[in-house]
C-alpha cells in the first residue's frame, strides 16, 4: 500500500492551502510534484513526513492513518529532505550523517558496525566522504546539501520525501543526484520529490504529480502529462512539446 491523501486539507494558521485533495502515489514509482509556487507541494510532503497535521481528512500510508504509527516505526518507513536545513555549529559532516541511523540505534544511541557501514556508504555515495571531518557549518550551500541527503539515505527507508533536493547544488551535481535516485527507484525505493524544472522531472521521473492552488490537476507518466494544454492551463506558459534527443522523453520548449 501506498502514500495516499482521501479529503485531506492542509495549511498553517487555519488556512488551507491543500484542498480536500484525494491522491494515490503508486508505490514503487519515481514521483515528482509540479506546480506553480504556493500551490501545496511542499505543503503536502510535510503532512505525508507528518511535520504538518491534516485540517481534515486524513494521510495514510500502507492503509493507516500516518498519526496512528509510533515515529520510530514511521521513521524507519518515511525519510525526508526539507526544503531548507539548519546550519549546525560544532558539527563534523560524519556525525551528521550518522543521525540517520537513530531509529535502529538503541537506547544509547550506540552505532553498531553495520550502522558505521551504512553511513559511509552513503557519504560515498553523495559525494561528501571526503567532507567527512569537515564542520556542515563551513560547507558551502552545494556541499551542505549533498550531506543532508546523505543522512535522508543513511536512515534507510523505502521512501524517500525530498522537497527541491537539487537546491543550491550546480548542474554536475543536480545530475548526478538525478541518477543516483533513479538507482535508488530501481532498488525498490519509492521516491518523492518536489521539483521545479519541468524538463527534469520529465527526463528523469516515471510519475508527474501536477498541482495548482492547492489542487490536484493531473497525474500520469511524462507523455500522458507533459501536454501544451497542461503547461498553458497550470502554468500559463506557451510551449511546445519536443521529444529529448537523448532521452526521449517529453521536453517542453517556452515560445517567445
Amino acid at each position: 500500500m501506498s502514500l495516499s491523501a482521501h479529503q485531506l486539507s492542509v495549511g498553517y494558521n487555519g488556512h488551507s492551502i491543500v484542498k480536500e485533495m484525494d491522491l494515490t502515489l503508486p508505490e514503487g514509482r519515481f514521483i515528482a510534484l509540479l506546480g506553480p509556487n504556493g500551490c501545496g507541494k511542499s505543503t503536502l510532503l510535510k503532512c505525508f513526513a507528518r511535520i504538518l497535521p491534516a485540517m481534515s481528512g486524513e494521510a495514510r500510508w500502507q492503509g493507516q492513518n500516518l498519526h496512528d504509527y509510533p515515529s520510530k516505526q514511521l521513521a524507519k518507513g518515511l525519510a525526508l529532505l526539507p526544503q531548507t536545513q539548519p546550519i549546525p555549529e560544532g558539527i563534523k559532516v560524519k556525525n551528521l550523517v550518522a543521525y540517520g541511523r537513530s531509529p535502529y540505534t538503541g537506547f544509547w544511541g550506540k552505532l553498531s558496525q553495520q550502522d558505521h557501514q551504512i553511513v559511509e556508504q552513503m557519504m560515498r555515495q553523495t559525494g561528501t566522504f571526503e567532507l567527512r571531518e569537515h564542520l556542515v557549518s563551513e560547507l558551502s550551500g552545494g556541499q551542505r546539501q549533498r550531506v543532508w541527503l546523505a543522512m535522508v539515505l543513511a536512515q534507510d527507508t523505502p521512501y524517500l520525501l525530498l522537497d527541491e533536493p537539487t537546491t543550491y547544488m550546480d548542474i554536475n551535481h543536480q545530475v548526478e543526484l538525478m541518477h543516483q535516485l533513479q538507482e535508488l527507484n530501481k532498488q525498490g525505493k519509492t521516491i518523492i520529490t518536489v521539483l521545479h524544472d519541468i524538463n527534469q522531472a520529465a527526463r528523469y521521473c516515471d510519475h508527474l504529480v501536477v498541482m495548482k492552488a492547492g489542487e490536484l490537476k493531473y497525474q500520469g507518466a511524462p507523455e500522458d502529462v507533459l501536454t501544451t494544454h497542461m503547461l498553458q492551463d497550470v502554468f500559463s506558459l506557451k510551449a511546445q512539446i519536443h521529444r529529448d534527443p537523448v532521452s526521449h522523453t517529453p521536453m517542453c520548449v517556452v515560445e517567445d
